[in-house]
């Protein structure tokens, strides 16, 4: 689904609008690169062991690299009262993929939702499903004016260490989670590892700063091979 100017104000009032930039302009998937770090993922501390210590992607990184809220309250419970979100027993939102040139208000929050329901599946909170979308985030989606109170950027982080955590385990072939939180997160603390054009796309949220010793000294000593996914 394209990210159509009409629908902008309502991702920025929800806190999505430099995810969905990111999902719209940027980003393309590194498997091999995660793999390599995923094979460094420690569940027992949540942390990536590396030869020069530890590590690992904390709230800061989610509310610097995606623009996402990391306060507010909770992305939880459950789906109840389901038959409000019907509409002639289908959900009542997701319906086209393309925004009609001469749409009117209600369509253009239609498509928003949909959109929305779109980002949270495939982006912050993908799985193995291929192309459904769960049915847990139409409550969000009922109201797009509250969207904005809830930490997004925490729900996403659980998300993640949970399938890196799922992903050490052998029998695993495939990867899942917000991927480019993950990858975005290794460009700016392994600066060795970035691709030549990646400063060319802007990052309005992330304050150029110094990288931490550690991180720094370490790089002079570690090679990575993203072609076989070995260290």
């Amino acid at each position: 689904m394209s990210l159509h100017d009409r629908i902008i104000p309502y991702l920025e009032t929800a806190g999505l609008y430099h995810l969905a930039r990111l999902n719209s302009q940027w980003f393309w998937v590194d498997e091999p690169l995660l793999s390599t770090f995923i094979e460094r993922w420690r569940p027992e501390t949540h942390t990536f062991h590396m030869p020069f210590g530890e590590c690992t992607v904390t709230s800061e990184d989610v509310a610097y690299q995606l623009g996402l809220p990391i306060d507010g309250e909770p992305v939880s419970g459950c789906l109840s009262e389901f038959e409000n979100l019907m509409e002639n027993e289908r959900p009542a939102w997701e319906r086209f993929r393309v925004l009609p040139a001469d749409a009117t208000d209600d369509i253009v929050r239609i498509y928003v939702r949909a959109y929305i329901m779109m980002l949270l599946s495939s982006q912050l909170f993908a799985d193995k499903n291929a192309n459904r979308v769960h049915l847990r985030w139409l409550p969000y989606v009922a109201s797009l004016e509250d969207l904005g109170r809830y930490s997004w950027g925490l729900a996403a982080l659980a998300w993640l260490y949970r399938c890196l955590c799922r992903g050490t385990n052998r029998n695993v072939v495939n990867l899942a989670g917000p991927l480019q939180l993950l990858q975005s997160w290794i460009f700016w603390r392994f600066s060795c590892l970035r691709p030549s054009d990646f400063n060319v796309f802007g990052f309005p949220y992330l304050p150029y700063k110094w990288v931490p010793s550690i991180l720094t000294s370490g790089l002079q000593c570690w090679k990575v091979s993203t072609q076989g996914g070995n260290v």
